[in-house]
């Protein structure tokens, strides 16, 4: 007898699908390999594979399939919400039970804009969500309704208000005493998931926070870096230049400026030996000084050099100014963030209601 067919694709045609992909994947796998090996999605699409790989030793491989494709519809929201901001980022890379991360090439100017992007990645891995949710629906397929329910969990997880989850991120925009929700509620996941990851995130956080809020206001610490300028010898010896010895110490005068990507620089000068080096610093910051550490004598293939080593002397810039957001925009921003979670909680729920 024939069956009748509902008009409702089954889960075998499903699982073909994936294992013709498959099969695609290991015959053009080598003449992929050699289109992606001169693009610049190479990396991703490589760190991607990886992942697929290292999931499917623990599950199915449709299962980690679908898992890292909703890791990548979370990151390109990232990736969309910043370039309507006008910010450049890398594209996505995944990390083997880790995730998956971009990484900012600009900083965000405030942290409305900061928030902006980090909403961009739940809200577009909820809407990936739930297209799975309703396929799920409309196939009665297992696999699906465990990874829509995988997904809702994780975009909801990312919700938590710790850095540098999207949660965290987003508190900036509404209140930062967030951060304190977060680093209670932290301990409470972390002994619900059991979760090593987890733990370093949140103990990364806090000592983050206990760095910014108690250690920073009581102290501004100094910070120095070293940057060593070399000096042609020869001709300074030629013009009876007095060469200073390796002890010699001096304060030397500096500007600095900051770059349209807003990179710190810093101009150093010792007239008498003709120096004018430029040095980086890693964040926005107040320069004390710059000082002579130390000169040596080295010896390149163009003859004897002169090694200068400078100190520069810096407090970083604790910008205040970056957390001013109007009242209706952190009011916009703190609906929306409940609403979302919220939201996710319930189609969580719904998953379990349909699945069992």
């Amino acid at each position: 007898m024939l069956q009748q067919n509902n008009g409702k694709p089954t889960s075998s045609n499903l699982l073909k699908w994936l294992g013709g992909a498959g099969v695609f994947l290991l015959l053009k796998g080598k003449a992929l390999l050699s289109v992606l090996k001169f693009s610049k999605f190479a990396g991703p699409v490589i760190s991607m594979m990886v992942s697929v790989g290292a999931y499917a030793l623990i599950y199915p491989w449709s299962f980690a399939i679908g898992f890292v494709l909703l890791l990548l519809v979370h990151e390109l929201g990232h990736v969309i919400a910043a370039k309507q901001k006008g910010l450049p980022v890398s594209a996505p890379l995944f990390i083997p039970f880790v995730g998956a991360l971009i990484s900012m090439k600009k900083r965000p100017l405030d942290a409305q804009t900061e928030a902006y992007i980090a909403f961009g990645g739940p809200l577009l891995g909820t809407v990936g969500a739930t297209a799975v949710f309703w396929v799920a629906l409309y196939l009665d397929h297992p696999l699906l309704y465990s990874l829509a329910y995988v997904g809702f969990f994780l975009n909801l997880i990312n919700l938590l208000p710790i850095h540098p989850l999207d949660g965290g991120r987003i508190s900036t925009a509404v209140s930062r005493w967030l951060w304190l929700v977060g680093l209670v509620g932290g301990l409470v996941v972390i002994f619900y998931m059991r979760s090593f990851l987890f733990f370093i995130i949140w103990a990364l956080f806090a000592y983050d926070l206990f760095n910014k809020y108690i250690r920073r206001r009581k102290n501004h610490k100094n910070h120095f870096i070293m940057k060593s300028f070399v000096i042609a010898l020869t001709q300074l010896q030629s013009e009876g230049y007095l060469i200073p010895g390796p002890e010699h110490k001096r304060n030397l005068p500096f500007a600095t400026y900051s770059d349209l990507n807003r990179q710190q620089h810093v101009t150093i000068f010792w007239e008498s030996l003709g120096l004018r080096g430029i040095a980086q610093l890693p964040q926005q910051s107040i320069i004390h000084k710059v000082s002579v550490a130390g000169v040596d004598q080295v010896y390149l293939e163009d003859g004897p050099h002169l090694k200068v080593n400078c100190e520069i002397n810096f407090t970083v810039y604790d910008n205040d100014k970056y957390y001013d957001v109007p009242t209706n925009v952190r009011w916009k921003y703190g609906i929306s963030y409940f609403c979302l979670a919220g939201l996710l909680g319930i189609m969580m729920y719904m998953v379990q209601s349909n699945h069992l």
